[in-house]
């Protein structure tokens, strides 16, 4: 029996400037993808004041006008007018393009290339490092608790201000869910919330703490909240002046609230930006697939999972693809690797394929975590595959 523990997790809207940032990168890679699915693409994006820096490489066939692509995602978060912020909006800003092309000696790692001692080719990882997976039956989604619902927060608020809801939302906003575990190892009750969001002037503190109140009260769990739950909404009492004019923000910033809200462990490789040729993001995709369908197919309640890579390579350099199920495994955790060996292909190519990480499907991903949302497709069971691993 596990001894009941407190964990804790945040999420960030997507007014952050941190996920203005990841967001920007995201759309500049979907509109790479929509033109031509081979791109290559390493975009990083800063924002601050007035100002977007882009940076990074991109090898690509399409015709961008990224400066419009800017603007538009920008847009399309809130920013729109100087009435929402008026020294970070849509056509007030300054973009400057630093962008250039993929250097040949990391495309020679990353193109199909004559496999050692095989005929044929194979698509080599684009660099080297570790991927995480997790999974865990806590909640519907198989995901942390304490992430899962500071996520279901920023969902609704950001709902709530493109809806009209109330005037004196803006864009920026953050949340953090404190959830006490049982000695069942399962979610007891939530201890506190911590919420914050970026307001008109005009807006009062007592209105602001009574929306954001009533708002986190809609969709968290009524069983886990109690009467001794605290809320502590705008804690400061003040958040007028917020995203970008408020603070830098810059991709790949937000790598836990990304993933698992530091339930589950993290290669180090950001995502937002980056073209599936990076294992960074197609590897840690790959695994939260296969550690989902660990769960769901019964031979443990929580797993992580890892794989590691050496640029050039397509197979693994890892002897054996490790799995931690935590105590919570139905079988021999060497029997789920050798189903997961039998059931999956973590080369390069393979989990391109069999994902559809050519097709622009990432700004989809880059707010309120990259593994919560059931129209992505590593978040989708395949019942052969459930098959292998409960029969093999």
């Amino acid at each position: 029996m596990k001894v009941p523990h407190l964990f804790t997790s945040e999420s960030v809207g997507e007014g952050h400037p941190d996920k203005v940032a990841d967001l920007i990168s995201d759309s500049i890679l979907d509109a790479c993808l929509e033109q031509d699915p081979y791109s290559r693409v390493a975009c990083e994006t800063l924002v601050k004041d007035n100002h977007v820096v882009l940076a990074g490489e991109i090898t690509t066939r399409a015709k961008l006008n990224y400066e419009e692509i800017v603007r538009n995602t920008i847009r399309g978060i809130g920013y729109r007018t100087a009435a929402d912020d008026d020294v970070f909006y849509a056509d007030g800003v300054r973009v400057l393009n630093f962008l250039s092309e993929q250097s040949p000696d990391i495309a020679q790692g990353v193109d199909a290339r004559a496999a050692e001692g095989k005929e044929g080719s194979e698509q080599g990882a684009g660099d080297q490092g570790i991927m995480f997976g997790y999974a865990t039956d806590e909640t519907p989604e198989m995901m942390p608790a304490p992430v899962m619902y500071a996520h279901r927060i920023m969902r609704e608020l950001a709902r709530s201000r493109h809806a009209g809801e109330v005037s004196w939302l803006r864009p920026d906003s953050k949340s953090q869910v404190a959830v006490v575990y049982g000695k069942n190892g399962q979610p007891e009750r939530i201890m506190n919330v911590v919420m914050s969001t970026q307001h008109a002037e005009q807006a009062s503190l007592s209105e602001i703490r009574d929306y954001c109140t009533a708002l986190v009260k809609r969709v968290l769990p009524a069983e886990l909240l109690r009467v001794d739950t605290q809320y502590f909404i705008n804690p400061t009492g003040r958040f007028v002046v917020g995203g970008p004019h408020g603070d830098s923000g810059l991709t790949g910033r937000k790598i836990i609230v990304d993933t698992y809200g530091g339930m589950g462990r993290h290669g180090g490789g950001a995502f937002s930006g980056k073209d599936c040729s990076k294992v960074d993001r197609s590897g840690a995709y790959m695994c939260r697939w296969v550690a989902k369908h660990v769960v769901a197919a019964g031979l443990a309640r929580r797993c992580e999972l890892q794989v590691a890579y050496a640029i050039g390579k397509a197979d693994p350099v890892s002897i054996m693809i490790d799995v931690d199920t935590f105590g919570t495994s139905t079988v021999e955790e060497s029997e789920i690797i050798r189903r997961v060996c039998s059931a999956f292909s973590f080369k390069p190519a393979d989990m391109e394929a069999v994902l559809g990480l050519r097709r622009p499907i990432f700004r989809l991903s880059t707010n309120y975590g990259h593994f919560t949302k059931a129209e992505l497709p590593w978040e989708q069971l395949d019942p052969a595959k459930l098959d292998i691993l409960r029969h093999a």
